[in-house]
């Protein structure tokens, strides 16, 4: 698809001679080429974030399809086993990146959806759910409504202030509903509850229906590359709808070791195995213990996060502003990495502290670190 001159499929548009674009450096070979359109794609996308307010608190959940379409072999060693990998590698970046969100999995199979994981920031809980859950197999139809409902109803108590995002992995091309999907997307509307669909076969118009009303993102994935950009691509949030600033409360708990007295169950193993301990993180409001943090409080319903957490959370709120391009006439070095920039190379700077960066570094600073690292070593004036 391209959105970018009002049409909606790539037949729509103009014949284009995409390869003339490639060309061979001295050497003979085109890997700059290459690395060339791959930037411009990257910064494009870099550069439509300026300016825009996106969510520090994000609930995510993410659906996946257990069909049998997921068992088809076009994505290597099948749909399925090729998906919960990359989920995997997702959800680690996602908890890293954002540290006081929390996410929750959802599996639809045999016309029916069930949730697997509850809405949590334990990165290992969710991990082993999902393995374990990954090795029953798939079967059946999937079903699109059913799945969206049993979302919906882990999201509607979710305050105003945070985001509320459903990431849909379909494979199938069907789905057995058992009434009016549309009335339930417009539930979703009201709910202001985005979902984004990707798909791994052909276009859907049902889903494609879903992400636009509830202003999500719908794409098709091309192959396991491509699946692996799409889903990577939300562990940025979204623009925020939230036109107003809200004061949340907030609990910041230390770990107490206390060996004289006596153990007792903390309250994130309720409905698991109970884990019995004198040690652990203590609500500050209703003195309820915990294992790991962040996660909310299920006695008070109050958010427990250390300060790192929602430091660590800043860079939402406050990114680092897109660098600017120019056109070297001498060799320089980037700030980065310390690589050579060779005179007439198109480079990036920044455009606070007017050091230059390699493309490999901008797109590093921009979607990893969130730090530019020129800026962060200019000494403070309160320094001493």
């Amino acid at each position: 698809m391209d959105e970018d001159d009002g049409k909606t499929y790539r037949w729509e548009t103009e014949y284009e001679k995409t390869w003339e674009a490639i060309k061979e450096d001295d050497s003979g070979r085109i890997q700059s080429s290459v690395d060339e359109i791959m930037y411009k794609s990257i910064r494009k996308r870099i550069l439509n974030q300026k300016n825009v307010r996106l969510g520090m608190m994000r609930h995510l959940v993410i659906v996946i399809d257990m069909s049998d379409a997921m068992t088809n072999i076009d994505m290597k060693p099948n749909r399925f086993i090729c998906c919960t990998r990359m989920i995997e590698k997702f959800v680690t970046e996602f908890i890293d990146q954002n540290p006081i969100s929390q996410l929750c999995f959802i599996v639809t199979r045999n016309k029916r959806a069930e949730k697997i994981t509850d809405l949590n920031g334990n990165l290992k809980s969710q991990i082993e759910v999902l393995k374990t859950f990954a090795s029953t197999g798939c079967h059946g139809e999937a079903s699109v409504q059913n799945a969206l409902e049993l979302a919906y109803s882990v999201l509607r108590h979710m305050p105003s202030h945070t985001s509320k995002e459903v990431l849909f992995i379909m494979g199938s091309l069907t789905s057995c509903d058992p009434s009016d999907i549309h009335k339930t997307i417009d539930t979703l509307v009201k709910s202001n509850i985005r979902c984004s669909v990707i798909g791994l076969s052909a276009e859907v118009y049902v889903c494609k229906a879903l992400a636009s009303k509830t202003n999500g993102i719908y794409n098709i994935a091309l192959d396991e590359t491509h699946l692996k950009d799409l889903i990577f691509s939300h562990l940025n949030p979204l623009p925020s709808s939230v036109t107003e600033s809200t004061l949340m409360k907030m609990g910041f708990p230390q770990y107490i070791h206390e060996p004289h007295d006596k153990p007792f169950m903390c309250a994130c193993h309720l409905e698991d195995e109970p884990n019995f301990g004198i040690s652990g993180y203590f609500c500050p409001q209703c003195n309820s213990k915990y294992c790991d943090l962040p996660v909310e409080c299920k006695v008070c319903s109050l958010t427990l996060v250390s300060a790192s957490h929602l430091a660590r959370s800043y860079h939402h709120l406050f990114p680092v502003d897109p660098f600017a391009e120019k056109s070297l006439t001498s060799v320089d070095l980037c700030t980065g990495c310390l690589k050579e920039l060779p005179a007439g190379k198109s480079v990036t700077f920044c455009t606070s502290c007017k050091n230059y960066f390699c493309i490999d570094c901008d797109v590093f600073i921009h979607e990893v670190s969130h730090v530019c690292p020129g800026c962060a070593s200019i000494p403070s004036k309160y320094s001493t």
